[in-house]
Order: C-alpha cells, then sequence, then structure tokens
C-alpha cells in the first residue's frame, strides 16, 4: 500500500520525496515535509510551496482529503481506495505483503554454536533472530541462503572426547580424575552411556580419542538440530571447518602474498592494525597449528567467494572485537568488507516468578534453550527473542508467558485472530461471503484499523531494512489492542453494515496470521 500511494504521489509531482506516517491516523494516513525540502531551492516560504502542491490533487481519487498543516501536506486515503485494497488482499491471501523477486542475493549465517554441548538460552536469541530475518526476507523477495558454520575440528572437539572418554573409564570402573579443562554436566555421562552401547570396551583407550570425539560432535550436533526443530528453525546447510581446512594454507599464503600477514617470533599474524584493528593477532602458533581466527577467515574467504550480494553474520555480543579482524582479513584478500554484516545478539537474563531461572543440570552452568522450549514453547521462545532489538539486553520472566490475559502478548494476539473466527462462525459467514462488500460506509475508526491492517508490507520492509524486527512484535501488539477495542466499542454481529465489518476483521486477520507466520508462530483458530 504505501509503495502504491508513494508512486502515485511522485507521478504527480514528478520528483522523489519523503513520505511519513503520523501518528495521528486521523489527521492523516500519510504526510510530506516536502515544501521544506524545496523552500531553499526556490527561495519561497514552505506554507506557499504547501499551498501550491495542493493544487495538483485536486479531485484525486487516491485521497478523501488532501490538507496543509504547518506546511506539511497531509493525505487521507479514500475509503474506495482502501476498500479496492482490502478486497485484492483477501482474494490473493498467500500473496499479501509479498515482495517481487529482488536483485539481490544474502548468504545468512546464524548460530554457528561449537558442537560440545546443548544449546543454551544465549544462543536462542541470535538463533529466533536469524531464522526471522530469514523469513523475512524470503517473503519480501530475496533469494536468501542460510547456513550454520561447525567447528568440529581443534582443541575444543579433542577436548569432548576427552570429556566423554574420561566418564566412560569411570562408569567401567577406573580410578579416573576428570581433568579441570573438561565439559561437565549430565550430558557428557548420557553420552558416555550411549558410548559403551555404540563401542566395544576394548575401544576405550587414547588411541581412539579421535575417533570418539567425532562421535560425540555428530551427537551433539544432532541436538543442536533437534532443539532447533522444535524452536522451528532449520539451516539450509551446515558447513564443517574440517572441509576449510583444504582452502587454509591457500588462504593464509594469499594473505602474505597480499601484505596482510607475516610472521614473527616464529607466529604468522594478521597485520589487522593496518585495518583499524587495535592490535595484530596471531593465526598460526609457533607449532603451526591454526587458531580459530586464521579458519574463521578461510571460512570467510570460501563465502564470499561466492556470488552472493550481501553476507550477514548473527554472532554473540563477546564477538565484538573479532568484527575489525575478519574485516580487515576480507578487506586484505580483496573483498569489499562492507558486503560482510556483522549483528551482535546481547545477553539475556531469564527469570522465573521474577528470581533467577535455575541453571541446567544437564549442561552444567548454564540455562539449556530445550529447557525454556520445553516450559513456555516454541511460539513463546520465538516472540520474546524478537520483541526487543537485538542488540540491547534482554530480561524477561516466564511465568508472564504463561498467562492467559492481556499482558500475555501471544495470547493477546492470537486471541485476536481466534476472536475474528469465533465471529465469522457465529455470523455462518466465511471470508468469500462478504468479500465484495462495500466497506466505504464504515466509520472514520474502522477504516483506520483497516489502515492499519493494509500497512503491513510498509512495517516488514522496515523491519528488514533497518535490522529492527521488534517492529513486527510491536505492529502485531498494535493491531491487535486496536482490533479488541473496536471489537469491544462496536456491535458486529446482526449490524446493518455487518458484512463490511466482516471484511474489515478478515484484513485484521490476514495481517495477523501473515505477521506471526514470518515470526515463525501459526496464528491460532481457537483458544
Amino acid at each position: 500500500m504505501r509503495n502504491i500511494v508513494y508512486q502515485h504521489i511522485k507521478s504527480i509531482l514528478k520528483r522523489d520525496f519523503v513520505l511519513e506516517s503520523p501518528r495521528d491516523r486521523n489527521l492523516a494516513h500519510f504526510a510530506t515535509p516536502l515544501a521544506f525540502t524545496l523552500a531553499k531551492e526556490l527561495k519561497q516560504s514552505p506554507h506557499l510551496i504547501a499551498q501550491d502542491l495542493l493544487l495538483c490533487f485536486a479531485e484525486d481519487s487516491f485521497f478523501d482529503k488532501v490538507e496543509c498543516v504547518n506546511a506539511y501536506i497531509n493525505f487521507k486515503l479514500s475509503p474506495k481506495f482502501l476498500n479496492t485494497l482490502c478486497t485484492q488482499a483477501l482474494s490473493n491471501p498467500s500473496s499479501f505483503c509479498k515482495g517481487e523477486q529482488k536483485e539481490q542475493s544474502i548468504f545468512l549465517e546464524y548460530v554457528s554454536a561449537n558442537p560440545t554441548g546443548p544449546l543454551h538460552i544465549g544462543h536462542a536469541r541470535g538463533a529466533v533472530y536469524g531464522n526471522t530475518l530469514y523469513n523475512l526476507a524470503k517473503h519480501l523477495g530475496y533469494k536468501i541462503h542460510s547456513e550454520y558454520y561447525v567447528n568440529d575440528s581443534g582443541k575444543q572437539i579433542s577436548l569432548l572426547g576427552l570429556s566423554v572418554l574420561s566418564r566412560v573409564k569411570q562408569l567401567l570402573g577406573h580410578d579416573v580424575e576428570i581433568p579441570d579443562e573438561c565439559y561437565k554436566g549430565e550430558y557428557i555421562i548420557n553420552l558416555a552411556n550411549e558410548a559403551l552401547l555404540k563401542f566395544d570396551k576394548s575401544f576405550f583407550v587414547d588411541e581412539n580419542l579421535d575417533e570418539l570425539a567425532l562421535w560425540a560432535k555428530d551427537k551433539m550436533l544432532d541436538n543442536i538440530k533437534n532443539t532447533l526443530a522444535d524452536a522451528k528453525i532449520y539451516i539450509d546447510n551446515y558447513m564443517s571447518e574440517r572441509a576449510i581446512y583444504k582452502e587454509l594454507d591457500e588462504t593464509l599464503e594469499l594473505l602474505k602474498q597480499k601484505g596482510g600477514a607475516y610472521e614473527k617470533d616464529g607466529k604468522l599474524f594478521l597485520a589487522s592494525s593496518l585495518k583499524g584493528d587495535e592490535k595484530d593477532r596471531v593465526i598460526l602458533r609457533e607449532d603451526k597449528s591454526a587458531t580459530y581466527l586464521a579458519t574463521d577467515i578461510a571460512y570467510h574467504r570460501h563465502k564470499m567467494s561466492s556470488k552472493y550480494d550481501v553476507f550477514i553474520n548473527i554472532w554473540g555480543a563477546d564477538h565484538h572485537g573479532y568484527i575489525a579482524r575478519v574485516k580487515a582479513a576480507m578487506n586484505f584478500l580483496g573483498f569489499d568488507d562492507d558486503k560482510l554484516e556483522i549483528i551482535l545478539a546481547q545477553m539475556v537474563s531469564l527469570l522465573k516468578a521474577n528470581k533467577p531461572y535455575k541453571m541446567s543440570k544437564r549442561a552444567g552452568n548454564f540455562i539449556l534453550m530445550q529447557d525454556v522450549l520445553d516450559e513456555i514453547g516454541s511460539d513463546a521462545l520465538r516472540f520474546i527473542f524478537i520483541s526487543k532489538k537485538c542488540d540491547t539486553h534482554l530480561e524477561f520472566d516466564v511465568d508472564e508467558f504463561k498467562k492467559e490475559d492481556s499482558t500475555n502478548p501471544v495470547f493477546y494476539i492470537n486471541y485476536a485472530y481466534a476472536r475474528i473466527h469465533q465471529v465469522f462462525a457465529k455470523a455462518q459467514k466465511e471470508t468469500k461471503d462478504v468479500i465484495n462488500a462495500d466497506i466505504s460506509s464504515l466509520n472514520e475508526e474502522a477504516l483506520n484499523l483497516l489502515f492499519e491492517a493494509l500497512n503491513l508490507e510498509a512495517v516488514l520492509n522496515d523491519a528488514f531494512e533497518s535490522r529492527a524486527l521488534q517492529k513486527i512484535s510491536d505492529y502485531l501488539k498494535m493491531l491487535a489492542g486496536r482490533f479488541h477495542k473496536f471489537y469491544n466499542e462496536n456491535k458486529v454481529l446482526g449490524a446493518e453494515n455487518e458484512d463490511a465489518l466482516l471484511k474489515l476483521f478478515a484484513a485484521v486477520a490476514l495481517s495477523i496470521k501473515t505477521a506471526l507466520a514470518i515470526i515463525g508462530i501459526s496464528a491460532k483458530d481457537k483458544m
């Protein structure tokens, strides 16, 4: 709708301009400060320019009213135009708010947690944000590929193997002390018990540590995938760090050739300080083993060599200092590092009955994503994690999302959707029965509610372009709130304009269903 209005106004004014959305829909649906922009160019007062521009919209069927307010030009959409858009939306619900195919393609990497333990609640935030961004981009017409980078080599995998091996030896009755650096938690004991069922007892010797480690890694990766699936998160590809290793030597040699790496004290350094980093970083140790950064550089070279236009990484907040290093390496390797976009997911504080949520015994010293999913479900988890800007701290109480009242936004929004279905059921009608109703006779409050429902596409585009996905959840809360208020204040069933009101409600339901689906939530017909 917003784009249609913009293009229509542009065809009349023959120029680009800023189109704003006033908070008070009773005043206007859209407004432009174009007169202020032209004032300097034309050397006239904005008010006089605005008055002249108004003449361009005389008898325009798009608008019910076009007026000048403090040199702003305000546009109030006509009921006829809103009715036409509403009919089109309800006639093609599967295409509602979908964008045309975009030329820009996106490579999205997210989660990428080490497969050495279950996903914790901190991983959940980036996982939900990433998957919602993926859904949104697809809905708007972008070609997007998602990937999970699996750190399946190096010290942490060896440590996973040692952790399991030590526990197995204990289970077999050997007097073995668990090294301090080993992973803790019941999940290691569970892996040890599974390993005893999988392998012969003679297998559990130090010589087989690597094989045991890779088996344990695969088991943990399966656990991670299952948890993601429970949150309705599916990733297109899982890229193995081991597969990237074959490109490591070539990548580091190219870095040296480009002046991006140098040897000192038997180590290889990334000259990242030349690109704005606070200091140079070790990428090969004295024993020639690669650091995490070395393989990450090879992986990013692999990614950025593909034919995508934008590369988005969603990382935890603790990776803030890592950004300059990776961007520096890509710049040295000849890539446009502006195409690499890093989104940081800040920490999460979880409460239960206003007290800190208990740590999981299964995981050791953190809260499992699976535990929270089991307690409040996927819908609440997903809504929570996109309800606040990703780069700000998030705190929530799980008990709040078990309530069945207006304080629980997931319930409140679903209740609006279910309520509409209930009204249609009582009226013994379906959307097809009211799709040709004329909403022009509805009052201003109803028309403004319809405008909000039809304005979803603008909200989605804004959320995507600003990477501020909380705008979708804010929109849903606003739309549900305005619907409930309207429903409580107006007679619908048996009203003279019942069909027009039902058509309005169908548009609201379509917007709720569409927005929830992008978040990864299925709207409920019944509560």
